[in-house]
């Protein structure tokens, strides 16, 4: 799935709550990868933040609402590639809001990753994007 055909996340947004969050993130970290949780630890810590704006957030609770979702466009129970949409997903909005993303809501997700990853695992979590630029990932 590229940028340019992502679902339409938005239409998620009620589907968003925290607790959903915490219990799917639960559910599937392991076979979902150190990546995509990393991805969605940063957008909901991010989320929490009073620096960012309602229409960041929106887009934020979207996307996580999506993730979250049994409807996606591809099932998650569809191994790899059921989770692939909900990655796109996570790093389209993670761009869009990068500069919202602090270097405590980074650590925080960091060490949330240690409830189901390895130090090894976590260390990959850096490669989230290969490279970045001020304006965010590229």
């Amino acid at each position: 799935m590229t940028m340019n055909n992502l679902p339409d996340f938005m239409k998620y947004k009620d589907t968003f709550s925290a607790t959903g969050f915490v219990e799917k993130i639960s559910r599937i970290a392991k076979r979902a990868g150190v990546k995509l949780v990393y991805a969605a630890l940063l957008l909901y810590y991010t989320l929490e933040s009073e620096k960012v704006s309602i229409k960041d957030k929106a887009i934020i609770i979207g996307a996580l609402g999506y993730l979250i979702s049994p409807l996606d466009v591809v099932p998650d129970a569809i191994p790899i590639a059921g989770l692939s949409d909900d990655l796109a997903v996570l790093i389209y909005v993670l761009h869009k809001v990068w500069g919202d993303v602090s270097e405590e809501v980074k650590s925080k997700a960091k060490a949330k990753l240690n409830t189901w990853f390895d130090t090894d695992e976590i260390n990959i979590a850096d490669d989230i994007f290969k490279e970045t630029s001020d304006d965010g990932p590229v």
